[in-house]
């Protein structure tokens, strides 16, 4: 068990409202990274946490009304994540919350040469956060069209199973 470093809100009590107390509060996950293993690059080796576990459902890019968003790699990834990160938010928790992530792809060429534009997407969304993830070329997905699905797992610190 690491010790909790003393939370910002006893620093800066006076200036804080209570919803920014609680935020500070809050359990939020750990990176763990081996110092024995490689160095991660947009990612972590793992992640622990304590909470609610949330189990995140593939992903695909399409908006509310099961429209593919472009034919592109990059703004499906990007409507992708931004799927996932609704749900996560709708179970009350936030971005950082998220501990792991899969990402199938039907071409990794495709995923490497929109390395940029993904990029882009994931610091608007999850900004500096990288969880445990996987990246796994695949055949094909289900829905016609879809070139990247993304799946995972988040914990929502002080939530109740």
């Amino acid at each position: 068990m690491r010790p909790k470093a003393k939370p910002l809100f006893q620093r800066r009590a006076a200036h804080l409202t209570a919803a920014q107390r609680a935020f500070y509060e809050r359990d939020v996950p750990r990176i763990v990274n081996p110092p024995e293993l490689a160095r991660p690059v947009g990612f972590a080796h793992g992640m622990a946490a304590q909470g609610e576990l949330l189990a995140l459902g593939g992903q695909i890019g399409w908006d509310g009304d099961s429209r593919i968003v472009s034919p592109e790699m990059g703004a499906q990834f990007a409507q992708a994540l931004k799927n996932l990160v609704a749900v996560v938010r709708a179970a009350g928790g936030l971005p950082e919350d998220i501990i792991q992530l899969r990402v199938y792809v039907t071409d990794k060429q495709l995923y490497i040469a929109a390395r940029q534009e993904i990029g882009v997407a994931w610091r608007a969304l999850l900004g500096r956060h990288f969880p445990a993830m996987a990246l796994v070329e695949v055949q094909d997905l289900l829905e016609e069209g879809a070139l990247v699905e993304i799946d995972g797992m988040a914990v929502i610190p002080g939530a109740q199973p």
